[in-house]
């Protein structure tokens, strides 16, 4: 069976071993496939979460170029308040800490904005209720449909 919805965003990035590194430590995530891209002589890296089919793409560009800043970042979430106060704190101490730790409750959760090595920008996230959310609207068109 072929995928389907969103399966991956793609991410230019400066060095793809930094990149795995800050994610495998600050999101969660693994390698799931690796090759040079042969037409563009660049190194690629899928990561996951192992969560559902949907990867990160790091690319290896010369020159990063257009980052993504804190409004326009990735996020992920954690199962407690205490994993993002502690990679808050490991952020801090490698001045990666973009926003400490907000909670603005329901739906949004705890959250704060991590830098990873190129400039992209990572949120964090305790209590969001993204999942609950979709699940709501998917009813409600299921009700209408």
């Amino acid at each position: 069976m072929s995928d389907l919805g969103l399966t991956h965003i793609a991410l230019a990035v400066s060095d793809v071993d930094a990149s795995i590194a800050f994610y495998t430590k600050y999101a969660q995530m693994t390698v799931v496939h690796r090759r040079t891209d042969e037409a563009i002589q660049s190194d690629v890296a899928w990561i996951s979460d192992l969560t559902r089919p949907f990867v990160i793409v790091l690319i290896q560009v010369a020159k990063v170029e257009g980052v993504l800043l804190p409004q326009s970042h990735l996020g992920v979430a954690y199962q407690n308040k205490e994993d993002i106060d502690r990679l808050c704190n490991e952020a801090r101490t490698e001045e990666i800490l973009l926003t400490e730790p907000n909670d603005f409750g329901p739906p949004v959760g705890y959250w704060a904005y991590l830098r990873d090595p190129d400039g992209h920008t990572l949120e964090i996230s305790y209590g969001q209720v993204v999942n609950f959310t979709v699940e709501q609207a998917r009813d409600a068109t299921n009700r209408v449909g």
